[in-house]
């Protein structure tokens, strides 16, 4: 049985079709990615799943339970961490929490070993007590993240949970959804960050104008647009690109303090690299390869429809 099953989901708003007959399924205990581009209809998706909202037509099984049919009874199985916090500013973390443990009807003995360990966890403790209206937007995002945890759902859902927060936030709910998933929760996570969904997910769903224009693992979607290699080389000084004027090299582009070189043959480019830098005594500090990435295999995608 899988955890998520969409099947045929449609959801119009006046004349705009946000989705567009929808099928997709996750599998228990999956790392799920969502990408698509600003409007590609994510957030409608991820609340109809959710039920939050209620599609026009199709249908959605949360662990084989119709969310349509039975709501309480699915949301039940599920944990939802949306973009923006929506946590109760003038009450506590701690407050928020109990309020969350109380609507997925834990007991109080349950709540406080559980709130205890999660505060812990999201690196709350001793502001557990301050009104959450205080905090910065990283930590009301890790008060979101405690309360759809609470009950440790068998189903979480991200809705862009990394956007905009700091590093330190940033790296605590990348750790909080390994944890979850180790813990056997089925992970379904939407983002805008390519490189997040590469290394974070097992399988990947890419939806452009309500359309699912692909879903595999991110390896085979890479391999689709298998047709050009890079190599990365940074240099002990500066150099032009002049340095880098080879039939070979079908592109050079500067990235951060290295060039990326895009070619059929990487075995040539570092071969003429080498003796280039040689002829112009620069000293070589770091050379890589690379296969084409995600993201190129996402703009492929989605510019595709």
């Amino acid at each position: 049985m899988n955890s998520i099953q969409a099947d045929h989901l449609k959801k119009k708003f006046g004349s705009v079709l946000a989705v567009d007959d929808v099928n997709l399924s996750v599998s228990e205990g999956e790392i799920f990615g969502f990408l698509g581009p600003n409007g590609a209809g994510k957030t409608t998706t991820i609340r109809l799943l959710t039920g939050v909202l209620t599609s026009d037509s199709g249908t959605v099984h949360i662990n084989g339970i119709n969310i349509h049919n039975h709501p309480l009874e699915a949301k039940m199985q599920i944990g939802v961490i949306p973009e923006s916090s929506t946590v109760y500013g003038d009450l506590s973390a701690e407050q928020n929490l109990h309020l969350s443990g109380k609507m997925y009807g834990m007991s109080k003995a349950l709540r406080d070993k559980r709130i205890e360990e999660i505060l812990s966890r999201l690196g709350l403790k001793g502001k557990d007590r301050i009104p959450v209206r205080t905090f910065s937007k990283g930590m009301k995002q890790r008060v979101s993240i405690a309360c759809a945890i609470i009950h440790k759902p068998r189903i979480l859902f991200l809705d862009e949970p990394t956007s905009g927060l700091d590093v330190q936030s940033r790296r605590l709910v990348i750790d909080t959804i390994h944890q979850m998933n180790e813990q056997g929760s089925t992970i379904f996570l939407t983002t805008h960050n390519i490189d997040e969904a590469n290394t974070l997910c097992q399988k990947v769903c890419i939806i452009n104008k309500g359309k699912i224009v692909a879903l595999d693992s991110p390896e085979r979607l890479k391999k689709m647009f298998d047709t050009t290699q890079s190599v990365e080389v940074s240099f002990d000084q500066v150099v032009s690109q002049d340095l880098f004027e080879a039939d070979v090299i079908l592109r050079a582009e500067p990235c951060g303090d290295k060039w990326r070189l895009y070619t059929n043959d990487p075995d040539r480019v570092i071969k003429y690299i080498s003796r280039q830098s040689e002829r112009e005594s620069i000293i070589i500090t770091s050379l890589s390869t690379s296969g084409p990435s995600l993201e190129e295999a996402f703009l492929n995608l989605t510019e595709c429809v």
